[in-house]
C-alpha cells in the first residue's frame, strides 16, 4: 500500500489540539495564517505521496555503496532529493535573510514527519542539513553563514554532524579528534568519526561537516571540545566549491535498516576547517544542531509508525481469513485482535504526533516571545517527544509485522522494512534511556516547576470536561495528579541515581498523560460523538492505565536494581 501523507491529521491537529493558533498572532510568525499552513501542508503532502513513497522499497532493495571512494545513492534518490529542495522543504524554518521561509517550527516538524514516512532513509538528508542550518544561524560567524547558509538552504550543498568516535559513544568528551590552527584563520582538523549519516552523496555539490575536535589547549571532557566546519570541497574566493579537503569516507556501515541512507566512517588528515562559535564551546554550539535533531528524530518515528500502520491497515482490509463476528464482513480487520492492534496503532500515532507538535508549538512560542515559560516547557517536552515518538515509532511497526502475520516476516511485504528502518532512531541524537535521564535531572533542575505547570493544565482541562466526559476527565486527572506527587518525589531525590532508575518508566508515563490530554482535547473539538470520541475512549480506557505500572516502577528507586550481583547476573 503506497502511503498516503496524513495532511488531514495534521491540519486538525494544529486547530484543534495544540492551538497553532497562538504561534500565528505572533509577530515573528505573521505569515503563517491558515491559507499559508493549509498550502504548505498540501503541497508537501503531494510531494510525499507522489514523489518520496514510490522510493522506499529502492532504497531498502539497492543500498548506497562506496565505489572507488565515491558514494553512490540508491536509484531515484537524486530526484527524490532535488523535489525536497527545489520545494523549499530544506529551509522552511530557516531565516528568510538567508533565503528561508522563515516560518514556525511546528510547520517544519509536520512536514518532516510526512517526508519520514515516505521514505526515511532519504528524509535523513534534510534533517541533518536543518540541524546545521540552525546551528550556524546562532553560532558561527558572518563570514561562514555568508558562504554556508544560503547554499545550505536551498539545498544544493548538503550538511552533517560529526561527533562519535569508536572510543567515545555517548561519551563525547573521551573523543581524541584534535585540530591545530595553520595561522591564517583556518584550523588542521585530524581524526576518525564513526555512525555519520549520508556522509557523502552523488546529487550535491558539497557536503559540509560540522566536526567535534579538541585544540591544543582545550581542556579534557566536553568543556575543551571545539567546533568546526569542514567541507568536502574548500570554498573559492567565490564561494563555490574549490580544490578537494584532505578528508574521506573510508567505509559505509552495514545497518540493519535505513539502507539507502549511507552511515559512514569519515577520515580527517589536517582537512581544512573554520571554527564555528568560540574556543571550546564546541558542545554548546553541536547542541544546538542536536536539540533540533532530536524533535526531527522523534518526527521520524512518528512517521514510520504512520507509514506502517497504513501499510497494516491495508493488508488486513484485504486478506480474507477465518470467520469474523462482523456480518458481511471476512478480511481478518473484522477479528478482535488484529482489531486491537490497528486501534492501538492509530491512537498511539496520534497521541505521539500531538506531543511532538505540542513541543514544536513550544518552541515556536519561546521564539517568539522570549517567555521563559515557553523555553522550559519546550526543553521540558524535547525528551519526551524524542523518547516517544521512536518508542512508539518501534511498537507500531514490530505490530504492523505482526498484523501481517507470515507475510510479516516475508520481506516482499515491506512490513518488516519499516520495522528494520526505524529501529536506530531509539538510538539516534542519545538513546532514549539518556532522553530519560535528561527528563529527570536537567529539566527538574527548576524543582519541577515547568512540569508542574503543565500538568495543572492538564488537570484544568480534565476538570473542564468532567461534565461532558466524565469517566474520561477522572481518569485523566487521577493519571495527571499521581504523575505530579511522583514528579515531587523525583524531585526530593538529591542522588540522581535513584532518578536515573527510574527515569524511562517515568518519561513513559508522562507521555502516556500528555497523550490522554491531547486524545481528550480532540474529542472535545467534535462534540463528544464520533471516531476521535471513540478513539480517545480507546486509548484513555486501555493505555493510559499503564501509568500506574509505570509511576510504581519510578518510586522503587535505583537499590533493587543492584540486587543482583555481576555475577549473578551472569549465572
Amino acid at each position: 500500500m503506497a502511503y498516503r501523507a496524513p495532511v488531514d491529521e495534521f491540519q486538525y491537529i494544529f486547530d484543534h489540539v495544540v492551538e497553532f493558533d497562538q504561534v500565528a498572532k505572533t509577530d515573528l510568525f505573521a505569515e503563517a495564517t491558515p491559507d499559508m499552513t493549509s498550502a504548505i501542508l498540501s503541497e508537501a503532502g503531494r510531494m510525499c505521496s507522489e514523489v518520496l513513497s514510490p522510493l522506499q522499497r529502492n532504497g531498502d532493495l539497492h543500498p548506497a555503496v562506496l565505489e572507488n571512494g565515491v558514494v553512490r545513492t540508491s536509484p531515484g534518490f537524486a530526484e527524490g532529493y532535488r523535489a525536497i529542495a527545489e520545494g523549499g522543504w530544506i529551509g522552511i524554518s530557516a531565516s528568510a535573510e538567508s533565503g528561508g521561509m522563515g516560518l514556525p517550527m511546528t510547520l517544519t516538524t509536520a512536514v518532516n514527519e510526512m517526508m519520514a514516512g515516505a521514505c526515511l532513509a532519504l528524509q535523513l538528508n534534510p534533517l541533518m542539513s536543518q540541524g546545521q542550518i540552525e546551528a550556524l544561524e546562532h553560532h558561527a560567524s558572518e563570514e561562514i553563514k555568508a558562504i554556508y547558509l544560503p547554499k545550505l538552504i536551498s539545498g544544493e550543498w548538503c550538511g552533517t554532524m560529526n561527533l562519535t568516535e569508536s572510543q567515545a559513544g555517548s561519551d563525547v568528551g573521551a573523543l581524541r579528534s584534535k585540530a591545530e590552527s595553520n595561522g591564517d584563520g583556518t584550523f588542521a582538523v585530524t581524526g576518525q568519526k564513526i555512525y555519520i549519516s549520508w556522509a557523502d552523496n552523488d546529487f550535491s555539490a558539497n557536503v559540509c561537516h560540522l566536526v567535534l575536535a579538541r585544540l591544543p589547549d582545550g581542556a579534557a571532557g566536553t568543556k575543551g571540545i571545539s567546533l568546526f566546519m569542514v567541507p568536502k570541497y574548500i570554498p573559492d574566493t567565490d564561494g563555490e566549491p574549490g580544490v578537494a579537503n584532505s578528508l574521506s569516507v573510508v567505509s559505509l556501515e552495514h545497518k540493519l535498516g535505513l539502507h539507502g541512507s549511507p552511515t559512514a566512517v569519515m577520515q580527517f588528515d589536517g582537512a581544512t576547517g573554520w571554527l564555528v562559535g568560540e574556543p571550546h564551546q564546541g558542545m554548546k554550539a553541536m547542541f544546538t544542531m542536536m536539540n533540533n535533531a532530536r524533535l526531527g528524530v522523534g518526527g521520524q518515528g512518528i512517521g514510520s509508525a504512520e507509514g506502517a500502520y497504513q501499510q497494516a491497515l491495508g493488508y488486513a482490509l484485504e486478506r480474507k481469513q477465518g470467520s469474523t463476528p462482523v456480518e458481511g464482513g471476512g478480511t481478518i480487520a473484522d477479528h478482535a485482535d488484529v482489531r486491537r492492534m490497528l486501534t492501538t496503532m492509530k491512537a498511539e500515532v496520534f497521541a505521539a504526533r500531538s506531543i511532538a507538535l505540542s513541543c514544536a508549538v513550544a518552541i515556536d512560542m519561546a521564539r517568539a516571545t522570549g517567555d521563559s515559560d515557553w523555553l522550559a516547557r519546550a526543553a521540558l517536552i524535547t525528551p519526551i517527544a524524542k523518547a516517544h515518538g521512536t518508542d512508539i515509532g518501534n511498537e507500531v511497526a514490530h505490530m504492523g509485522v505482526q498484523v501481517h502475520g507470515g507475510m510479516g516476516f516475508i520481506e516482499e511485504t515491506g512490513a518488516a522494512q519499516f520495522s528494520r528502518d526505524v529501529r536506530v532512531t531509539a538510538i539516534y541524537e542519545g538513546t532514549n534511556g539518556i532522553q530519560a535521564m535528561d527528563l529527570v535531572a536537567r529539566k527538574l533542575m527548576d524543582g519541577g516547576d515547568a512540569a508542574f505547570r503543565l500538568l495543572e493544565e492538564v488537570e484544568m482541562a480534565a476538570e473542564a470536561e468532567r461534565e461532558l466526559f466524565p469517566n474520561m476527565s477522572e481518569a485523566l486527572w487521577s493519571a495527571a495528579e499521581t504523575l505530579r506527587e511522583t514528579t515531587e518525589w523525583l524531585v526530593s531525590q538529591e542522588d540522581l541515581n535513584e532518578r536515573f532508575a527510574g527515569a524511562v518508566p517515568y518519561l513513559r508515563a508522562f507521555a502516556r498523560v500528555l497523550g490522554a490530554h491531547f486524545h481528550l482535547k480532540a474529542a472535545k473539538a467534535e462534540g463528544g460523538s464520533g471516531p476521535r470520541t471513540h478513539l480517545a475512549r480507546f486509548y484513555i480506557k486501555r493505555l493510559l492505565p499503564e501509568y500506574a505500572a509505570q509511576l510504581t516502577h519510578v518510586r522503587e528507586g535505583a537499590r533493587g536494581l543492584y540486587a543482583l550481583s555481576l555475577d549473578e547476573l551472569g549465572a
